[in-house]
């Protein structure tokens, strides 16, 4: 995967973009058309639930319907949501308190996202059915995705 393409053709999909929603929604259609072998690309974003939980809530996505809500702490998302670090599971089923929304997900990325401010807004979540799919580059070429997400972000929110 050529990353410094990817990167540089997200980039212009979504700068100078005022809407957070068509930022978010537009680059979790170019994640799943421009990867390989995915299942699902999207986001969650922090929130807290009627019961006054913090949780991660689903944001725009590509794919199968998923879990609307992710209990803090929980999950690869929110485990990564909780430690502020990217979640790079070559198999997902070895992933204690793994939640499976696509029982067809074998392996999945997520990388934290953050606010100007450097608070966590919440994350890109990336799965594929192949187990093993994510590798250390796809780590670093997504994490620079991020990085550029986190401009388009900051620009685009109040």
């Amino acid at each position: 995967m050529n990353y410094s393409l990817f990167c540089e053709s997200l980039d212009a999909l979504i700068a100078d973009v005022p809407y957070p929603l068509a930022v978010l929604s537009n680059a979790a259609a170019f994640l799943y058309e421009s990867l390989p072998d995915l299942n699902w690309a999207g986001f969650y974003q922090t929130d807290t639930n009627p019961a006054g939980e913090r949780v991660l809530s689903l944001g725009p996505f590509q794919g199968k319907p998923a879990c609307i809500e992710i209990p803090w702490g929980k999950g690869v998302c929110g485990t990564a949501a909780a430690l502020d670090q990217t979640q790079l599971v070559p198999d997902v089923h070895e992933f204690p308190g793994h939640i499976a929304c696509d029982a067809a997900s074998a392996s999945e990325i997520v990388i934290p996202l953050h606010k100007a401010d450097g608070s966590l807004w919440g994350v890109l979540d990336v799965d594929s059915p192949v187990m093993g799919r994510f590798t250390e580059e796809d780590r670093a070429g997504l994490e620079e995705a991020a990085r550029i997400l986190e401009k388009a972000l900051s620009s685009a929110l109040p």
